[in-house]
């Protein structure tokens, strides 16, 4: 179905219009966003794209409908999996906690732009040349493959952050959220330019297992760009709101490592029935089962919840998410620099504490998951002596 020029025209105006108004009223002045706050506006997203999707399922059609709720739920699966990445760059380069927003709101915005082109580029490839679904598809268990092996996308995030510190040397210390500073009398880049070429080259990464994803539910390029997009958005909200849960979620890479085996079986399928290569069946089309997007809507949702569901009710999940954010936390706390807000200091401070107290409840076995177990409780003992001098140079102790 062919969509008519002006509602090009007014999804994009209102999808730059989110993102300027996210900008100006929230992003703009440095703060650390409440969880009440990223959670109202986490939802605020979310459902104007539910909203936009009951427009297309009404105005499209239900086959329209479907495939764009597929498209959605599939790349927002694969957002909460790159939020993985985000926390470990900002955590590697140290951005202070009011900045974060910042920097993952450029994320957005520079992944919407490069997997734009990444769509046009892909539905010009797929209108001229049918076996480019067999690519698309081998990406895709290749991409899946990947994702079963311990670390995932963590590999290729690490080169990209010793490529930066290294061919990019930069200021030690941030100057607020300025990508240049001066340091005696020199003009020099600061960490945070650093930061936004880390998650821009991320971002390109990211879009190569995306863009063939959504290809596979769906060749519609307003249904790609607009499930893409909408998936984006609210992403930096989502962050801060799933910030203590995204080390619980054990199994995503399982779960995402099926829908997208799933997604790249459903493309090669799909690229044999439409097949022209003369080395296969001498270059006529392969009489095989298609899969259609209602099964892979159903197939993607049905692994999402039982992926959910595993990791949040696993006992494992409970104690690395413990491991890990009492690590991040005393790592959050000893770092002066991170959260200046004494509020904030002492919420970081109470979740250390509530996940020491988990801690001291896990079975032996779990306890083992603990790495470097001398320099994880030396880090602990260190945040704690930090406050307790904290509180003594308090006016009235």
């Amino acid at each position: 179905m062919e969509v008519p020029l002006f509602v090009w025209t007014a999804t994009v105006i209102g999808i730059v219009g989110l993102l300027v108004f996210d900008f100006f009223f929230h992003v703009r002045k440095a703060h650390t966003p409440t969880l009440r706050e990223s959670a109202i506006w986490s939802s605020v997203y979310v459902g104007i794209a539910l909203l936009f999707g009951v427009g297309v399922l009404v105005l499209g059609g239900p086959t329209m409908g479907t495939e764009y709720f597929a498209g959605y739920v599939t790349e927002k699966a694969l957002s909460v999996d790159n939020l993985f990445v985000f926390l470990i760059i900002m955590s590697s380069f140290r951005v202070p906690r009011a900045d974060q927003q910042k920097v993952l709101l450029f994320g957005i915005v520079f992944s919407l732009i490069a997997r734009t082109g990444f769509i046009f580029l892909g539905a010009a490839l797929i209108n001229s040349f049918a076996w480019v679904f067999y690519i698309f598809g081998l990406i895709l268990l290749l991409t899946a493959g990947n994702l079963l092996k311990p670390g995932g996308h963590d590999d290729d995030e690490s080169v990209i952050i010793r490529l930066a510190k290294r061919f990019l040397p930069a200021s030690e210390h941030y100057d607020g959220d300025k990508l240049f500073t001066v340091e005696d009398g020199k003009r020099v880049l600061t960490p945070m330019l650093l930061v936004m070429v880390a998650i821009g080259a991320t971002d390109i990464l990211f879009a190569l297992d995306s863009i063939p994803a959504i290809f596979g539910l769906t060749q519609n390029t307003f249904i790609v760009f607009t499930a893409t997009a909408f998936s984006l958005m609210g992403l930096r909200q989502l962050f801060f709101l799933i910030d203590g849960l995204l080390d619980r979620l054990i199994y995503l890479s399982y779960g995402l490592a099926v829908i997208l085996g799933f997604i790249g079986v459903k493309l090669i399928l799909h690229a044999l029935h439409e097949n022209n290569l003369p080395f296969i069946n001498n270059g006529e089309h392969v009489d095989v089962v298609e899969i259609s997007t209602g099964l892979s809507l159903g197939v993607i949702l049905g692994v999402l919840v039982v992926t959910v569901l595993a990791s949040v009710l696993s006992p494992k999940g409970k104690a690395k998410n413990a491991i890990s954010g009492a690590k991040r936390h005393a790592v959050e706390y000893l770092d002066l620099t991170y959260e200046t807000d004494i509020v904030e200091r002492e919420k970081i401070f109470a979740r250390l504490c509530a996940e020491e107290a988990d801690l001291r409840k896990l079975p032996e076995k779990y306890k083992r998951l603990i790495r470097n177990e001398t320099e994880f409780m030396e880090m602990i003992r260190r945040a704690h002596a930090e406050h307790d001098e904290a509180l003594e140079r308090e006016p009235g102790r």
